[in-house]
């Protein structure tokens, strides 16, 4: 009895991992749906009068209620006081209600309603079904953040001293897989039902539902896993008042060094590529002279190489180290990958440089992602790390809400790519800088992000 008591669920390998794959499921469906428009930009012009601008603010509203209304910081706390299983399903349930809302403002059947002539009596200039979908994909946004955030610390639970950074390598591996397979998916689909932007959206949609249902399983063993926990001593019924999380223990996080240096690396390099995926397809589209389709399907391979190396790289960083050094390498690769796409890749407009400069911009997505969410349970302590990874969220999407806009803005003032190129491989100028005083600092204080994370 006492040796079932001590070999607990996350013990078995087929359970931990059959964990991972359904938590893996709900991010998975949820990256689908956040990039299912962005082949489709042409489209949208031509069908709902959306401009660059237009196109911009939309992509910006995934992030507006996380950034201005701090949804984040509050959803750090409310996974921190209630846990992953609530805050997860919490999560999955925003995704579907938010994508729902989305699906809805770009149907033919809500142009004709009374709510789309009033939103289209205010702000002319950006469309009133523009606004219904920036309106879903806001509420879509707060459940998306969230997600990230709680898988994480889930992640990190069930592999506490086991195979953490491959687990989350692998992870985020199957999430970018939902950006390769949405490239492909989304014009088929839109081809197939007459180009139309509805049947794709609804299709997301209703995957999101699919992965509720995946988290709502894993709810079930995580909560055999707590029981186990309690019985075996190795957690309480009941938190002491030094183990819960206080409002207080914000400060703690904030008046940490590294986690501003981990946190501003955060947005600025995921500021160069979050943005980038919504106006790549137009971006190869307008600089290869392709149609739309081939242009999704050529920018569908960006994730490919990120999702063979990144559980490469997470096994290296359990087994070996070297984090911080592989969040150098990665930027220096991004700066390299879209100076060439703003000077390069126009004077040589060719399918192979642009599928070379695509896939190794997805070696650059491999090295950073793997070496920096692991990264953060080596600096923060564990009672606060939701708050701390929804903190570094939130600064990351501050970014990831303003840049879009700035691109969108950019793209209408200068009919071209080449400065919104010059402009995210500055992002990557300031990653490396973060990046090199992040291995110094580590150097100094011995937090071990080059250490192995599996203790012998």
């Amino acid at each position: 009895m006492t040796e079932t008591i001590q070999r607990k669920l996350n013990d078995s390998a087929l359970a931990r991992w059959t964990a991972l794959v359904l938590i893996a499921s709900m991010m998975f469906f949820g990256y689908m749906f956040v990039d299912v428009m962005s082949p489709l930009k042409t489209l949208l012009g031509e069908t709902l009068n959306w401009d660059s601008a237009t196109f911009g603010t939309y992509a910006a509203s995934e992030y507006f209620l996380n950034v201005f209304v701090f949804f984040l910081i509050f959803a750090g706390i409310i996974l921190d006081k209630m846990g992953i299983r609530f805050t997860g399903l919490l999560s999955a349930g925003l995704m579907v209600l938010g994508a729902s809302i989305k699906f809805v403002g770009i149907t033919d059947w809500f142009q004709t309603t009374a709510l789309c002539h009033w939103l289209g009596s205010w702000w002319t200039a950006f469309p009133a079904s523009a606004k219904m979908a920036s309106l879903g994909f806001m509420i879509f946004g707060c459940g998306c953040e969230m997600a990230g955030t709680t898988v994480s610390k889930a992640i990190a639970k069930w592999f506490q001293g086991k195979e953490m950074a491959l687990a989350m390598g692998l992870e985020m591996a199957i999430a970018r897989l939902g950006v390769f397979a949405v490239m492909w998916i989304s014009p088929m689909i839109s081809n197939r039902y007459d180009q139309s932007i509805v049947a794709p959206v609804a299709f997301c949609t209703a995957l999101l539902v699919v992965g509720l249902l995946c988290y709502t399983v894993f709810v079930l063993m995580d909560r055999k896993l707590d029981k186990q926990l309690i019985a075996s001593g190795e957690r309480k019924e009941e938190k002491s008042s030094d183990e819960e999380f206080h409002i207080s223990d914000l400060g703690k996080i904030f008046s940490s060094k590294m986690f501003w240096l981990v946190a501003l690396l955060c947005v600025l390099y995921y500021s160069a590529i979050f943005p980038f995926q919504r106006y790549a397809p137009n971006f190869l589209e307008v600089t290869l002279g392709i149609g739309a389709e081939p242009a999704a399907r050529l920018f569908s391979c960006f994730p490919i190489l990120a999702m063979i190396l990144t559980p490469f790289l997470g096994a290296l960083l359990d087994f070996r180290g070297k984090g911080a050094t592989m969040l150098m390498v990665g930027a220096v690769i991004m700066i390299c990958c879209h100076l060439s796409f703003a000077f390069l890749l126009p004077l040589f407009p060719s399918k192979g440089l642009a599928l070379l400069l695509v896939v190794t911009l997805g070696v650059s997505f491999s090295l950073v992602p793997a070496a920096l969410w692991p990264s953060v349970p080596k600096i923060i302590d564990e009672k606060i790390l939701g708050s701390a990874y929804c903190l570094i969220f939130w600064i990351q999407n501050i970014g990831l809400c303003l840049v879009p806009l700035l691109i969108g803005k950019v793209l209408d003032a200068t009919g071209g790519y080449t400065m919104p190129m010059i402009i995210f491989s500055s992002f990557g100028v300031l990653a490396f800088i973060f990046s090199f005083y992040l291995k110094t600092e580590d150097r100094k204080k011995g937090y071990g992000l080059e250490l192995p994370n599996i203790k012998k």
